[in-house]
């Protein structure tokens, strides 16, 4: 059934934070984000939605499918929200500047592997059951060569990347004032150091998959033993960058970390929490936050250990697993595979009760 045209009352786009800087052959800024937004004809609702894209993304992500059908944008328009996509700095439409850092970037084998066809290499429990992608999900097939064309070098430093989209992101809420973050995959560490430093101006948080396991990264190899800790990225336990903890933490002080005896079940990760007395994340506390895990991604294994620290640090955390919504078969790009209208509406649901 064909839908009616999508009415705008107003669009645009404009950059928002950044910095100068001074090189041998002039003055120049980096740390700039792109935004651009669309307001619908028949807006209501109050808050507006900024959406954040993960690693090697764009905003690309939530304007369309590479199979050329409506993205989360066009649903949050017609749900009666604004919409601002944002270009992380130095990716993209946000200018990058070789003094701001080595990129780095993905390989076809990468995306295949992770993202668009796990259940070839079957590297994690649960990547056999992937069914949405509209597509083979490998190089040469047309809607995988759409979605890899829009693939973008990355700065190198995950740090340097929480820094910059923090302070970009803060900006922005300055700009548009309150609004919910909706985030995915690397950018779910932006939403937490957003709303660390804006408390007030964030509303919510929608985290689709957000970068986790808590503390160490995971590293998928496969059967029998499916998966184990990897580089310990996270010290400040959900990011890099600092983020406020009360009681506070004395100068030179750091997080102490303990990991599960057992798993919490079957081809899951043993997750990692603040040793007890934990400390909580004092700005967060007040900050809705929903995290959706896709049946088939890479994060089945370890998404609830997200929410179970988020919970011990005193967030308010609703954990929605799609498959026991009876959605089915979904990897870690949510928002472009066949069902993304059916996991839009889990999402505009949640939030209409919050």
């Amino acid at each position: 059934m064909s839908l009616p045209p999508l009415e705008i009352a107003e669009q645009g786009y404009f950059f928002c934070g950044g910095s100068y800087f001074d090189a041998p052959d002039g003055r120049f800024m980096s740390g700039q984000m792109y935004v651009e937004y669309q307001i619908p004809h028949h807006r209501t609702q109050a808050l507006p939605i900024v959406m954040f894209s993960g690693g090697g993304q764009s905003g690309l992500n939530y304007a369309g499918t590479p199979d050329g059908r409506p993205g989360f944008r066009d649903y949050f328009l017609r749900a009666g929200y604004a919409v601002y996509l944002c270009d992380q700095p130095s990716r993209a439409r946000s200018p990058h500047q070789a003094e701001t850092g080595r990129l780095s970037r993905h390989s076809t084998a990468r995306v295949e592997q992770q993202f668009t066809a796990p259940a070839r290499s079957k590297l994690w429990p649960q990547a056999h059951l992937h069914t949405q992608w509209p597509g083979e999900g490998i190089a040469g097939d047309p809607v995988f060569d759409q979605y890899y064309a829009q693939s973008f070098p990355s700065l190198a430093s995950f740090p340097q990347q929480q820094a910059l989209n923090r302070d970009a992101g803060a900006a922005l809420l300055d700009r548009i004032g309150e609004a919910i973050l909706l985030t995915h995959s690397q950018s779910g560490t932006f939403g937490w150091l957003i709303a660390d430093v804006r408390p007030e101006k964030v509303r919510a948080i929608v985290a689709l998959e957000p970068s986790g396991p808590p503390v160490h990264d995971m590293v998928a190899k496969g059967a029998p033993d499916w998966c184990e800790d990897g580089a310990r990225t996270k010290p400040c336990g959900l990011t890099a960058e600092p983020l406020t903890y009360d009681p506070p933490l004395r100068e030179g002080e750091t997080l102490s970390f303990v990991q599960q005896d057992t798993a919490d079940g079957e081809g899951l990760m043993r997750g990692w929490l603040q040793a007890e007395p934990a400390r909580k994340l004092s700005h967060l506390q007040s900050v809705p936050v929903l995290v959706v895990q896709g049946e088939a991604s890479y994060h089945a294994p370890y998404d609830h250990n997200t929410v179970a620290y988020l919970r011990q640090a005193g967030v308010p955390v609703d954990f929605i697993r799609l498959a026991d919504k009876g959605i089915h078969g979904n990897g870690h790009m949510l928002m472009l595979e066949k069902n993304n209208g059916e996991i839009a509406k889990v999402v505009t649901d949640w939030l209409s009760q919050i």
